[in-house]
């Protein structure tokens, strides 16, 4: 949502960062925010103050297996990182959140109708092909629509999100043309559609689930696809001279995967351009003192948190994930997490929304509380009577795993606070480190975890892109990317109508509601919005801490 480790936000959560026109230029405060951060902080630079050529050189803290983004073991922010320069998406942000087309895949889409239903016309720029020579058209939205409508769970998909409330995808006047009709209305439309995979891709399950696994078969972006290195964890990606858009500057983007505090090592010797710190404040330090660099950052819609796993033989009991809760303070792991970063520690007390955003409200209420005596008496009532130390219960100890990516400092740190404030209310917490590029795929994906800790990565769509992170399991079996495998119908009744809403202040209503009743559930328990800190090379244009600003990535390169 993925660095301190980071994973995309479930759902239709990143649009393509390919775009024509020149990057805005600034990096004020968006609305709402503290008047010291930025909104972006990226170094905007004309394309004609911008060289031609060059490698860029981009630390990544994993290296991806599944490369289609619409499954949910490619949901990863790494994997966008990536990909954004290799696949289409019809619309994008700016730094302020606000969507618009993309001129290189969408004309322009409009709601050309309302009663009886939902209609979206869809018109898009007929240059726009995919790397095997083939147009992109109508095709390949109603093919991604029946793939990611949640009606075949051969798709292994992250989210049905709108996709679900779409009743058909149909040709318009011509194959460059799509009408789209809503069953349900749905306000987030401009979600949808983004990345968008080609149509033999969506055409079956096993094209879905495997045919981007471990690999790139097609793209349609400025930059193509060359080669993985297995050995060296390098992705190299190259300007695809093919690309109807403006030229890339850059020749090439190499991607180089390794543990969180061998990147910043690789960094200060001048062996990458740029690389994420997350909320590591020896990382931030390091990255400041070294010669030709700068620390950019910048308020996004990205949030630290732990996920309790209601699965979990010892959390099924919804009694014992609230004492649990009521045992960490989170205002102290946002201490410790965030000095040094000159970055505001703020409690998040909403699940959805931002302190920063339109529509944030504290719905947190006592169970947002840092309460070990209220804590003792839940455990107490659910029958965990201490033993020594440790509490028990049927002859079982009270003892929780909480997994972590090995070599992330702050995920270590968060990870012995929490044992320590656990083991006031007699509940044991062991610490277990697992290799990086393992942690999502075989830990938190599958469910083989009691807690963990990483950052969700937001976007400009706070109520349709969390949706798949708090949705119920249908069959009591498919969480998709509901990592915390844990729901009622209430929460999804109530997201479904903020979804539905087609005004604001009624959407931000209801997802207030659900936001409640998720503090209830003990699903996802926030910490606080996480600082986008990136370092880059001072030489280095359009790239950066982008907050909710799609990169063009065309447009990056080094300055004159």
């Amino acid at each position: 949502m993925k660095r301190a480790w980071l994973l995309v936000v479930a759902a239709a959560l990143i649009l393509s960062g390919c775009g024509r026109p020149q990057p805005p230029q600034g990096g004020e405060s968006g609305p709402g925010a503290p008047p010291s951060l930025k909104a972006f902080d990226i170094n905007p630079q004309p394309r004609d103050k911008v060289k031609d050529g060059g490698t860029l050189r981009w630390g990544i803290n994993e290296f991806p297996t599944q490369w289609n983004r619409n499954h949910i073991d490619g949901n990863l922010a790494v994997a966008a990182q990536v990909s954004n320069a290799l696949l289409p998406s019809p619309f994008r942000s700016n730094e302020k959140a606000e969507i618009s087309p993309d001129p290189d895949y969408l004309v322009d889409a409009k709601i050309t109708d309302q009663d009886p239903k939902q209609v979206i016309t869809y018109t898009l720029n007929p240059k726009a092909k995919w790397s095997d020579g083939k147009p992109i058209t109508w095709e390949d939205y109603q093919a991604q629509w029946k793939a990611l409508n949640g009606r075949n769970p051969g798709f292994r998909i992250v989210s049905s999100t709108g996709y679900q409330d779409i009743e058909s995808v149909a040709r318009g006047k011509d194959d460059y043309e799509v009408k789209v009709t809503f069953a349900r209305p749905f306000g987030d439309w401009k979600s949808l559609f983004g990345p968008l995979m080609p149509a033999s891709t969506n055409q079956t399950p096993d094209s879905f689930n495997n045919s981007w696994l471990n690999k790139i078969p097609v793209t349609a972006g400025p930059f193509k696809f060359k080669a993985f290195d297995q050995t060296a964890k390098t992705i190299t990606i190259v300007r695809d001279d093919n690309w109807w858009g403006d030229r890339a500057k850059l020749d090439q983007i190499i991607y180089r995967a390794s543990e969180q505090d061998s990147l910043i090592n690789a960094f200060s010797n001048g062996e990458l351009d740029i690389t994420d710190i997350g909320p590591s404040a020896p990382d931030y330090a390091r990255a400041k003192a070294t010669s030709g660099a700068v620390v950019r950052q910048a308020a996004g819609p990205d949030f630290r948190h732990f996920t309790f796993n209601g699965e979990s033989d010892l959390l099924k009991d919804v009694k014992v994930r609230q004492a649990v809760q009521l045992g960490i303070n989170r205002q102290a792991i946002a201490q410790s997490d965030l000095q040094g970063l000159g970055w505001p520690i703020t409690l998040l007390n909403n699940h959805f929304f931002m302190n920063t955003q339109e529509g944030y409200q504290d719905n947190a209420g006592p169970l947002g509380a840092y309460n070990p005596n209220q804590a003792k008496q839940l455990l107490d009532a659910a029958g965990w009577k201490l033993s020594g130390n440790v509490r028990q219960k049927d002859g079982k100890n009270l003892e929780l795993r909480f997994v972590i990516p090995s070599g992330i400092q702050v995920s270590k740190s968060e990870g012995e606070l929490a044992q320590n404030m656990l083991a006031q209310i007699g509940v044991k917490l062991n610490i277990q480190a697992v290799p990086g590029d393992d942690f999502f795929s075989k830990y938190v994906i599958p469910g083989n975890f009691d807690i963990t800790a990483f950052s969700y990565i937001g976007t400009p769509f706070p109520i349709s892109s969390s949706y798949g992170i708090y949705a119920n399991s249908p069959n009591g079996k498919t969480w998709n990317a509901n990592f915390g495998r844990s729901g009622s119908q209430e929460i999804d009744d109530a997201m479904n109508k903020a979804g539905q809403a087609l005004d604001t202040a009624t959407a931000h209503e209801y997802i207030n509601t659900a936001d409640k009743l998720i503090w209830q559930e003990v699903n996802v328990l926030p910490l606080y919005q996480r600082p986008q800190n990136e370092a880059v090379k001072n030489t280095l244009a359009n790239i950066g801490a982008r907050g909710f600003y799609d990169l063009r990535y065309q447009n990056i390169g080094f300055v004159q």
